[in-house]
């Protein structure tokens, strides 16, 4: 687990590799995360947007960005943790991922980042 703290917000993150979505044959690997965003502020956050970095090991690079996450734009009062659990495809067996989040201050509205720490996706049989 990989973990980073910016703006008062901490970020873990922890990776799965996934076998049963996985086609070693057809370099095609599949990876799971599961992100837990804590927020020490004493104020309300909402994030509203992520951007992600993807990069394999053959030097590829994608960029994914949108609204929210999994489909919503979380709400975290004060001390609140929320966490949930995504995935990410590559075309070799290592590869990682970085990237940031949009939160807003919920009592100004205020807008600021917060950085999602680089993760490494390895497959298992390469760690032998």
């Amino acid at each position: 687990m990989v973990k980073k703290v910016t703006e008062g917000i901490t970020i873990s993150v922890e990776t799965f590799y996934q076998p049963d979505y996985s086609n070693p044959i057809g370099s095609e690997f599949m990876f799971a995360y599961r992100i837990t965003i804590e927020n020490n502020n004493t104020f309300p956050i909402k994030l509203l947007r992520r951007h992600w970095y993807i990069i394999d090991s053959n030097g590829n690079h994608r960029e994914v960005e949108g609204e929210g996450v999994v489909g919503v734009q979380p709400l975290l009062a004060p001390g609140e943790t929320y966490q949930y659990v995504s995935g990410s495809n590559l075309r070799t067996e290592i590869g990682k991922m970085y990237g940031t989040y949009q939160m807003e201050n919920q009592l100004d509205k205020k807008l600021f980042e917060v950085k999602i720490p680089e993760f490494q996706m390895i497959v298992p049989f390469k760690l032998n």
